[in-house]
């Protein structure tokens, strides 16, 4: 039986896309038949993973992608209309992570911790949101945190930009209602991956406190972007998926 993919027709742009959780995102979303088009800052990775995924048959572009950058991410919409002639969904996945305290993060780096995850976020919808609702039927998915729920005596600045991240998306998921854009987040607990260009949690020591006994394999968390991104979900707008493994649970 030939598999028909749950993007047949999509086409997605993904940030952040280079390794570990986005290019699980990139790989999958090609799998199920979506055209990708993914950026970021790490070029040469993320060129050698088109290279890779392309001679697999699977289709792919990538670019450079800085997320704190207006033009950068008008340039990424502008690519994909431009290959495709639409825009269906965004993954905004690119991330990055500061371990530091309330006293001991520098405003230099509470500053870019929230011009990455949260500004970058804001900045992908606002130019992809045109798009996005001249074809209807879109969906935007917001790559969160249980970190926007769960607090910890550290990583202030990431707390901050993921519950930023979490508001964001419910008050844009309303603001679009009855415009073709459904608009959710998943929000993913420990992976075995790595933030690019930046200290990361320790999944090990993470793991011990999660129920399941484990990180999540970054393409776990990858499946429940492709729900939120397919039209099986399509009555589900201004909410989450929590893949943590039972963490939050407890």
């Amino acid at each position: 039986m030939t598999h028909v993919g749950r993007l047949e027709g999509k086409v997605a742009l993904i940030s952040g896309g280079a390794r570990g959780l986005g290019a699980a995102h990139v790989e999958l979303f090609a799998e199920e038949g979506g055209a990708v088009v993914f950026g970021d800052v790490l070029v040469d990775e993320g060129a050698a993973l088109a290279d890779r995924l392309g001679e697999r048959g699977l289709h792919v572009q990538f670019l450079k992608l800085d997320v704190t950058q207006a033009d950068d991410w008008a340039a990424a919409v502008d690519l994909a209309v431009n290959l495709h002639g639409r825009l269906t969904t965004l993954v905004n996945n690119a991330a990055i992570f500061s371990a530091d305290g309330t006293q001991d993060v520098t405003q230099e780096t509470f500053r870019h911790v929230l011009s990455v995850n949260l500004e970058g976020q804001w900045l992908g919808m606002r130019a992809a949101l045109p798009a996005l609702v001249e074809f209807g039927n879109s969906s935007i998915v917001n790559i969160c945190s249980v970190y926007a729920h769960l607090a910890t005596p550290d990583a202030v600045a990431y707390h901050a930009s993921k519950g930023g991240v979490l508001i964001m998306t419910r008050s844009t998921a309303l603001e679009y209602v009855g415009r073709g854009v459904r608009v959710n987040a998943v929000n993913p607990g420990a992976i075995d991956t790595l933030f690019a260009g930046s200290a990361t949690p320790d999944a090990g020591a993470i793991s011990s406190v999660v129920p399941l006994g484990r990180s999540a394999d970054p393409r776990e968390i990858a499946h429940a972007s492709l729900f939120l991104a397919s039209d099986d979900a399509s009555y589900i707008t201004g909410t989450e998926i929590v893949a943590d493994g039972g963490w939050s649970a407890g």
